[in-house]
This record gives C-alpha cells, sequence and structure tokens, in this order.
C-alpha cells in the first residue's frame, strides 16, 4: 500500500530553519521563522503564564477528558477578548481547537459542508498554509489582489474590485491584523468599505487573527473584527493564542462561529461534531491558562502590561530600521517598514537578492522576502541594514 506514496513538498519555512541551523557563522541573523522572540533571541514564558501554570499545578485535581467544544469558560472568554463584551452570547457558536490553524482549518472544514460548492477568495499573498489546507481539501480558491509591490501598501482598490465578484456560498478570508506575510493593514474605514462589499454580496467572511495585540494593542487590532461581526449576519472567527499570551507548543485556539441566535444550537452542535471527526476533546492545558489570566485582574493586568512591552518592542524595531535605511540610502524607499505592523513585513527584495543576503550575509528570510522584525535587535538592525543595500534592494 505505502509504495503508491509520493514525496511531499518541503515546508519552505522549516526548510529554512534547517539551513540556519546547519550554518556555523557566528554572526548569522534568523528572519524567517515565525516566532516572536526577544532582544535575546529566545521565546519567552511571560509572567502570568508562569503564575497561572503554577496555579494550576497547584489546584488541578484531574486529567479526564473536557467537552468536545472545550471548556464553555475558556471559549466565553477569548469570545471577550476578541469580540468584545457587546456582542450578544446568543449569536457566538464557539469551539476550542489545536492552535489557530486547528481554528482555520476547522472553519474551512465547515464552510465545505455548509456550501460544498463554496470557493474560498484569499489575499495575494496569504499564509502559506492556508492554501496548503485547501487545496488538501480541495477547496476551490480564488486569489484577490491585496498588496502593491511598488509603495508596500494595501492594493486596496483593486481589493475591492475582486472582492465584488465573490457571491453568496462563498467565503472570503481576511486578515484580522498584522498581515501575514506583508504586515500591510486595512484601516477602519477600510473596514467598513470591506463590509459593504460583502452585504452586497452575500459572502461569507472567514476572519483569521493570529497576532491580537502585536499590532496596535488588543482594542485596536480587534476593531475590524468586530465591526465585520456588528454589520454581517454570519460570520466565522479564527484566533490564535500562540502569540499574544506565547503559548505556541500548547496549540491554543478557537473557532467562533456567529449566525442568527435561532440558529446557535445547530451551529454549536455542528462544531462538536467536526472536533469530534478530526480530534474529539480539543487541548486542554494553553486553554485553561488562558482562560486563568482573562479572568483574574491581576493576571491579566501583568499579561496586557508584557504584552503591549512586546508591541513596543517591535514597534521600535520597526522604527528603528526605517531609519536607518534611510539614513545610509538618503531615501525614505523604506518608510513602509515603519508603517507596518505585526512582526512581518514583506521587504520587496528579488529571491536573488534573498539568497545573497543569505550567502553572502547569514540573514535568512523566507524567499518572497518577508522577514520577522522581532529576529532582530538593536545591535543587529544597522547590520540588517548595510546588507539590504550591498545587494541592491
Amino acid at each position: 500500500m505505502f509504495s503508491s506514496l509520493k514525496p511531499q513538498p518541503a515546508d519552505k519555512i522549516l526548510q529554512l530553519i534547517g539551513q540556519f541551523r546547519a550554518d556555523p557563522r557566528a554572526d548569522k541573523i534568523d528572519l524567517g521563522v515565525g516566532v516572536y522572540k526577544d532582544a535575546t533571541g529566545l521565546t519567552p514564558v511571560m509572567r502570568a503564564v508562569k503564575a497561572a501554570e503554577k496555579r494550576l499545578w497547584e489546584t488541578e485535581t484531574t486529567k479526564t477528558y473536557t467537552g468536545l467544544a472545550g471548556e464553555p469558560a475558556f471559549n466565553a472568554a477569548l469570545a471577550r477578548l476578541v469580540l468584545g463584551t457587546a456582542m450578544p452570547e446568543a449569536r457566538i457558536a464557539s469551539v476550542a481547537t489545536p492552535g489557530g490553524t486547528g481554528a482555520v482549518r476547522q472553519a474551512f472544514e465547515l464552510i465545505r459542508m455548509a456550501s460544498p460548492g463554496a470557493r474560498v477568495w484569499v489575499s495575494d499573498p496569504t499564509w502559506p498554509n492556508h492554501l496548503s489546507i485547501l487545496n488538501y481539501l480541495g477547496i476551490p480558491v480564488q486569489p484577490y489582489r491585496y498588496f502593491d509591490a511598488e509603495t508596500r501598501a494595501v492594493a486596496f482598490e483593486a481589493m475591492l474590485a475582486d472582492l465584488s465578484g465573490a457571491k453568496a456560498g462563498d467565503a472570503v478570508l481576511l486578515h484580522g491584523c498584522c498581515h501575514n506575510p506583508t504586515g500591510a493593514n486595512l484601516t477602519l474605514p477600510e473596514w467598513a468599505e470591506v463590509a459593504a462589499v460583502l452585504e452586497k454580496t452575500g459572502a461569507l467572511p472567514l476572519i483569521d487573527i493570529a497576532y491580537q495585540g502585536f499590532g496596535d494593542g488588543l482594542e485596536a487590532d480587534a476593531a475590524g473584527v468586530r465591526l465585520i461581526a456588528d454589520r454581517l449576519p454570519e460570520v466565522l472567527v479564527a484566533a490564535s493564542c500562540s502569540k499574544n499570551f506565547g503559548i505556541y507548543r500548547e496549540r491554543t485556539g478557537a473557532l467562533m462561529a456567529l449566525s442568527d441566535p435561532a440558529r446557535r444550537e445547530v451551529m454549536q452542535g455542528t462544531l462538536a461534531f467536526l472536533n469530534r471527526q478530526n480530534f474529539s476533546f480539543p487541548p486542554d492545558h494553553g486553554a485553561r491558562l488562558v482562560t486563568m489570566i482573562l479572568e483574574d485582574p491581576a493576571l491579566r493586568a501583568d499579561w496586557e502590561a508584557e504584552l503591549e512591552s512586546v508591541r513596543l518592542g517591535m514597534l521600535s524595531l520597526r522604527e528603528q530600521l526605517a531609519a536607518e535605511l534611510r539614513d545610509l540610502s538618503g531615501s525614505d524607499r523604506f518608510g513602509f517598514l515603519a508603517q507596518h505592523r505585526g512582526m512581518f513585513s514583506r521587504l520587496g527584495a528579488s529571491p536573488e537578492q534573498v539568497e545573497r543576503l543569505k550567502t553572502e550575509h547569514a540573514i535568512y528570510m523566507v524567499g518572497d522576502s518577508r522577514l520577522n522584525i522581532a529576529g532582530l535587535n538593536a545591535a543587529t538592525v544597522p547590520v540588517l541594514a548595510r546588507a539590504i543595500l550591498s545587494v541592491g534592494v
């Protein structure tokens, strides 16, 4: 049986990680892997997470199964974080998932179940795993223009023109904030225009929000999601706790489905059914930590303070890199770096220039020139700036 299997294409980011680790140069810089790192190159355990884990270790009395949807307290707490307290609970069906990726996968499964002929519209570019999962599931993909390669900003008019071709029964995948891989984000007025297009076409919005708190702050980063949720009758939201709580390996996320309250029971049952088919009960450890932090005022205050420090640190690195490139090049053509938000920006380098950065300067980034700002520190920013200009970007 197994002789019929064929080699699968290697994940380019995982391949890049292997090359970085094998590089013997002491001054190498990793801007490829998509995780937050502090100035020392570590991905730390947040203070509130450590405190919650200690409390959980002291008080937990069982490791028995949770429900198919996960713990209701987690689902409710995360829904309030993402959707705000004004969203009627009667509209929200929600299940815990293995990370944000699990939430995205379950959303695609739900779309295919509800509308077998659905196309999923995805930004060009988007997170590669979006496309990988959609292709694996056999769901038709329709790209829409999003990123202007010249200005390094959102190609908004082109985006609206493309999305006007969506129809009822289709789904439109949107990045809630901190667009991956470009770092270019919609403004709140632009979110309102997208909502108007979705209202007109009848297409279902699916919002992937993986970096809440990394862009302009917890509330600002969720503003677009909340606007869409208020305006549209049906919305899917895939949320991740990997980045803003720093619990990557705990695989903590949730899928929220907003609909008419009369359909909530059927929707909740359907989401639980999909969990049962894929993994039965979702992981609980990370979800329980998140719940404890969000429900305890002291833990939440400490978490928010540390998250804000992380956000401001990345923003400072962006501003430093943009300023360094401006000083060295004598132009402001890299000013977009200070305007982008989150961990990522697409630099605009060619694959050949990206390869030269790796071979000549030991600087590793993804082939499309996505760089992880969090892979830098104050000392390596000037190194990167000089290298970028030396390869002709």
